[in-house]
C-alpha cells in the first residue's frame, strides 16, 4: 500500500498522532512496526468501547505491522487511576488470572491470533525487584506526575493520592522500553502515560514510540463513556439479539459516532449513507440496521446479524402493533414535510406545537425508534409506523402532493 494510503487508514478515527513526522519516517523504512497496546484485566468482559482501539490494532495488523497485545497482569495489581477521582483498588491475583483468560478469547474475535503476540508485563517487572523499582521511580519527578490532569485535580482538591499510584505510568512507560515499541495506542485519557513511555525510551537510548490516541466511545445514553459500571455498555460477548437490540436503541445522532469508531466499512460508504439520510432518501432506521448486522456478524459469525434483525422486526411487530393499525396517507411536496407537521396531518397530534412538545419529551417513535428532532424532514415515499405516546399509532405513508 502506498504511504499516503497507509496514513489514511491510520488516521481514520484517531484523535491524535504524536509525532506524525516520526510515523512517516518509520513507515518509509518498510519494516513492520512493533505496535503495543496494553489492557489491564480489570473486568472479565470487553465491551464495544474497548474495541475502538482493538479495531485500530487490526487495521495496523492488516497493514503488515506486528501487534503486541499486552495484558497488564502486574499493573493490574496497582490499579490505573486514570480519569478517577479516588484511589482505585488493586486486583487480586485470582481476579487477574481469571479475567486475563477471557481477554484472549474475546480479542481474537477481532485480531488475527496468528499475527498477534500476547505478552504479560509481569514477565519483566517481577524480576526487576524492589531495588529496580526504586531506580525506575528515580527517573521521574513528583512535579511531572502532578501535571497529569487527574492527579492535579485530586491534589488541588486535597484528595488523597497514594504513592503507589505514581508507579503506574512509570511501569506502563517501562513496558514500552521492555518491548522496544515503535508505536503505542491508548485512549485519550492515557496520553500522559504514553508520553512517559516516550521519555523513558529516550533515556534508554531507544527511538521514542509514536503515540496514537483513540477517542472514548459514548455509551448507550450518548453522554457518559461506555462503561459496565454505568450499565450503558454493549458487551463483546452479548448474545446476538441483545447486541442488535441495544444498537437499535441508540439515537440517530449517536449512530454516526458508532459508525465512525466501530464500523470497518469504507469512509466513502458512510459519507454516502449520511448524505442519503440527511436528504431524506433513506430511513435512518435502515442504516442503523446495517450497523447492527455488521457488528453482530463480526462478533458472532456471518449471517447472525441478519437473523438478529429478523427477530428484532418480528418482536416489534408482534409486541407493538395492533391488528387494526390505521393506514394514513399524508400528501407532501417534493421538499418533504417537517415531522411535527406530519404528526398533525396524520391526526396523531392536535397541533404542530403539540407535536414539537411530544418530540421534546421523547414521546415519538418512528418504526420503534425514539425521535426527538423537531427539524427532521420526511420525504415522499417514506412509509413508517409512527407512535405518539402509548396509544396514538398509525402506519403513515407520505405521497406526492
Amino acid at each position: 500500500m502506498e504511504l499516503e494510503d497507509q496514513l489514511a487508514v491510520i488516521r481514520r478515527g484517531t484523535d491524535e498522532i504524536l509525532l506524525e513526522d516520526d510515523l512517516v519516517e518509520r513507515l518509509k523504512t518498510g519494516r513492520p512496526l512493533r505496535v503495543k497496546a496494553g489492557f489491564d484485566p480489570t473486568a472479565p468482559d470487553l465491551h464495544l468501547g474497548h474495541t475502538v482501539l482493538i479495531n485500530k490494532l487490526r487495521q495496523l495488523q492488516d497493514l503488515g505491522h506486528h501487534i503486541l497485545f499486552l495484558i497488564g497482569d502486574f499493573t493490574g495489581r496497582i490499579g490505573d487511576p486514570s480519569g478517577k477521582n479516588a484511589t482505585r483498588p488493586p486486583l487480586s491475583a485470582a481476579d487477574i488470572e481469571r479475567n486475563a483468560a477471557t481477554y484472549r478469547e474475546q480479542v481474537f474475535r477481532i485480531l488475527d491470533p496468528e499475527r498477534t503476540e500476547v505478552v504479560f508485563n509481569s514477565t519483566w517487572m517481577e524480576p526487576m525487584g524492589a531495588a529496580g523499582m526504586v531506580q525506575l521511580a528515580a527517573r521521574h519527578t513528583v512535579a511531572r506526575m502532578l501535571e497529569r490532569d487527574d492527579f492535579h485535580k485530586r491534589y488541588t482538591a486535597q484528595q488523597p493520592i497514594a504513592i503507589h499510584e505514581f508507579l503506574y505510568p512509570l511501569i506502563q512507560g517501562y513496558d514500552s522500553v521492555a518491548l522496544r515499541a515503535d508505536m503505542e495506542l491508548g485512549g485519550t485519557d492515557q496520553k500522559f502515560n504514553l508520553l512517559v513511555g516516550r521519555e523513558l525510551q529516550k533515556q534508554e537510548g531507544q527511538s521514542p514510540q509514536v503515540i496514537l490516541t483513540m477517542p472514548i466511545l459514548e455509551g448507550l445514553d450518548g453522554v457518559q463513556k461506555m462503561s459496565k459500571s454505568l450499565n450503558n455498555y454493549i458487551g463483546v460477548q452479548d448474545a446476538p439479539d441483545d447486541m442488535f437490540g441495544k444498537l437499535m436503541s441508540i439515537s440517530d445522532a449517536l449512530m454516526w459516532r458508532y459508525f465512525e469508531l466501530l464500523s470497518l466499512r469504507p469512509e466513502r460508504d458512510l459519507r454516502e449513507a449520511r448524505r442519503a439520510a440527511d436528504a431524506g432518501e433513506r430511513n435512518p432506521r435502515d442504516i442503523k440496521f446495517e450497523l447492527g448486522r455488521e457488528l453482530v456478524d463480526r462478533f458472532h459469525g456471518t449471517g447472525r446479524g441478519e437473523q438478529a434483525q429478523a427477530r428484532f422486526i418480528e418482536r416489534f411487530q408482534k409486541n407493538a402493533l395492533p391488528d387494526d393499525l390505521p393506514e394514513i396517507e399524508v400528501a407532501v411536496d417534493a421538499d418533504g414535510m417537517l415531522l411535527p407537521n406530519v404528526l398533525k396531518a396524520a391526526g396523531l397530534v392536535a397541533s404542530t406545537s403539540e407535536g414539537r412538545n411530544m418530540l421534546r419529551q421523547a414521546a415519538v417513535r418512528l418504526d420503534g425508534e425514539r425521535v426527538e428532532d423537531a427539524n427532521r424532514v420526511l420525504h415522499p415515499g417514506v412509509v413508517a409506523v409512527i407512535q405518539v405516546g402509548k396509544r396514538r399509532i398509525a402506519r403513515v405513508s407520505l405521497v406526492t402532493d
